[in-house]
């Protein structure tokens, strides 16, 4: 099939670029079917991609070069108006920001005290019970904290199947729980120890390690790891 003869929302599903960034990455694909994504379309003699590929072509194919573009450059190209070319500058210059930046320092996540310095300013105006899963890489640094229920004055539904959903999807390997006890009571219910109970089998058969569950108040924690129940 001559792909070059059609527009792309005639292509094939899979050789369309939208769905191909959905389906394998953004990795996947070419500078200038990135770039054709953020265009939105091309002409009618020309598809995104052929001309983010033109374009591409008279900056040496060095995205560098595109980047000193100005927008009256952009726009001297048929099909690029001031929407499509904003779009690219502004592309352009995310991508200069980006290599100014540091990357992100994750929480390092080790002990129960480190638990609670992280959720305790979440918490501690809190009048009913929340649920937390904080995700957690194999050298225990924070990849995200997930609310997964908000209940009542004394007690909140944790479902074990949440926890292990959001452990996959983020591609933890070490999981901790954490909820609080608006009572200010540190004391872990039986419900509490049913639960970890639970949360530990569950972690078990899916080959994650359970760091800890602890147990928030405003003025301290209960650890069922420091306890020695977990």
């Amino acid at each position: 099939m001559d792909y070059d003869k059609l527009r792309i929302t005639d292509w094939a599903m899979e050789d369309r670029p939208r769905e191909r960034l959905m389906a394998q990455g953004a990795a996947a694909l070419s500078n200038a079917e990135l770039l054709a994504i953020l265009i939105g379309s091309g002409t009618p003699r020309m598809t995104a991609v052929e001309l983010m590929k033109l374009l591409l072509h008279d900056c040496n194919d060095n995205l560098n070069t595109l980047g000193k573009k100005s927008l009256a450059d952009l726009m001297a190209y048929k099909g690029i108006g001031e929407a499509k070319a904003v779009a690219i500058m502004a592309a352009c210059e995310l991508g200069k920001r980006r290599q100014r930046e540091k990357a992100e320092e994750r929480a390092n996540i080790d002990s129960a005290q480190a638990i609670y310095d992280y959720m305790h300013t979440r918490m501690q105006d809190l009048d009913v019970e929340e649920a937390w899963v904080l995700l957690l890489n194999q050298h225990l640094r924070l990849i995200r904290a997930v609310c997964i229920s908000h209940g009542g004055i004394s007690e909140t539904a944790i479902d074990v199947r949440v926890i292990c959903r959001e452990a996959v999807l983020a591609n933890a390997t070490v999981v901790a729980l954490c909820h609080n006890h608006p009572s200010g009571n540190t004391t872990p219910s039986s419900e509490d120890d049913r639960v970890t109970r639970h949360v530990i089998e569950a972690c078990r058969t899916m080959r994650l390690h359970f760091l800890d569950h602890v147990i928030v108040t405003d003025g301290g924690y209960y650890s069922y790891q420091e306890s020695g129940k977990a």
